[in-house]
């Protein structure tokens, strides 16, 4: 019985009948080999499977992340030890309608969430201008990596500045707070909904379906694009979205491996000014109806200077307010915090019912 299974094993692995006739002392070694070089072929695992978007950008963060995580961990540095897995999300599935119309909130992130708790993937990067206030039960965003330019980019083929452009003029944007802010010192100009990866808007832009867009200047740095960009507005004449230029990336709140990885690589100056204009976006409950702006940094003093804006998508309204205080946690949060309740007395709760 004993000398049967090992020459059914070994027809079986190596293809050939011949073992029927080979002496039983023979046989076995041979098999435990076999199985022994199939089952080290089977047992490289992935140690980090992070989860992302499929767009070029998004892949950009995502290598970044991988780079950081490799140099910072002798381990992760070794081949197959990360692993990126690409996940569709309903903001990339749907192109035709503008975001506030397919749901605002967590269009880019909510499968990706998905599959963090379900176990598919281990990390999520996430550009955190697109994460939603709130954070699904059972993940956490213990990182943010170094913040990369929060200006917007100036595309035109025939212009050097919004200022140059003539009246009527189409601009491309899916972003009400690029709108709002274009419209309210140009009410000459007219926005149009502009979706798509920056390639795909750089095309439609050299095509002339418009004759300028904006576009984020962190994105077409980690692009290695940023010469596509015809002129750089200041954060004085377009206030940025919240968290501009911030990766963020996510974890389940009971892996500790995990987030141990993740605290290593995390920014506190950035993750600080991200928690100051999050919390100022919470308390607007911001979502993709209203134009919101938001930039908290550390000034030459070291304190924080935060500004932020609430405005109507044609710009004729506009609110704004500043904060100064120490850069730490829990007064840059109280800061974000009272800016928002700030703005959101100014405009009353007529303005935001309008926006529905």
């Amino acid at each position: 019985m004993v000398s049967m299974r090992c020459t059914t094993a070994h027809h079986s692995l190596l293809g050939s009948p011949t073992c029927l006739a080979r002496p039983r002392r023979w046989v076995c070694p041979v098999i435990r080999a076999a199985v022994a070089v199939e089952a080290g072929a089977q047992a490289k695992v992935s140690l980090i499977r992070i989860g992302t978007r499929g767009s070029p950008l998004a892949l950009a963060q995502a290598h970044e992340t991988r780079d950081k995580l490799k140099a910072a961990h002798s381990e992760l540095a070794e081949e197959g030890a990360i692993e990126i897995i690409i996940i569709k999300t309903t903001g990339d599935i749907v192109l035709d309608k503008p975001l506030a119309d397919i749901g605002g909130k967590g269009l880019f992130t909510k499968e990706i969430d998905e599959a963090l708790l379900n176990g598919t993937i281990d990390i999520a990067v996430h550009s955190m201008k697109d994460v939603p206030t709130y954070l699904p039960n059972g993940t956490v965003l213990p990182c943010n990596l170094p913040r990369e330019d929060v200006r917007d980019a100036f595309i035109s083929l025939t212009a050097n500045s919004l200022a140059e452009l003539p009246a009527g003029s189409l601009i491309g944007s899916a972003s009400l707070r690029r709108q709002s802010q274009i419209l309210y010192k140009y009410p000459s100009l007219k926005v149009v909904n502009f979706r798509g990866n920056v390639q795909t808007r750089l095309k439609k832009l050299k095509e002339g379906e418009v004759h300028a867009t904006l576009l984020a200047l962190a994105g077409l740095k980690r692009l290695k694009m940023a010469e596509n960009a015809t002129s750089l507005l200041s954060v004085d004449e377009m206030l940025p979205a919240v968290a501009q230029g911030a990766i963020g990336i996510a974890c389940r709140s009971n892996d500790d491996k995990m987030m141990e990885y993740l605290s290593s690589l995390n920014h506190e100056d950035t993750r600080l000014a991200v928690a100051c204009e999050r919390e100022f976006l919470a308390v607007l409950d911001g979502n993709c109806r209203t134009p919101i702006a938001a930039y908290a940094y550390r000034d030459k003093d070291g304190n924080c200077s935060f500004r932020g804006l609430l405005a109507s998508p044609d710009g004729s309204t506009v609110y704004e307010t500043t904060r100064s205080g120490p850069y730490s946690f829990d007064d840059m949060v109280a800061m974000g915090k009272d800016a928002g309740h700030e703005l959101k007395a100014k405009a009353g709760p007529g303005f935001f019912d309008s926006l529905q």
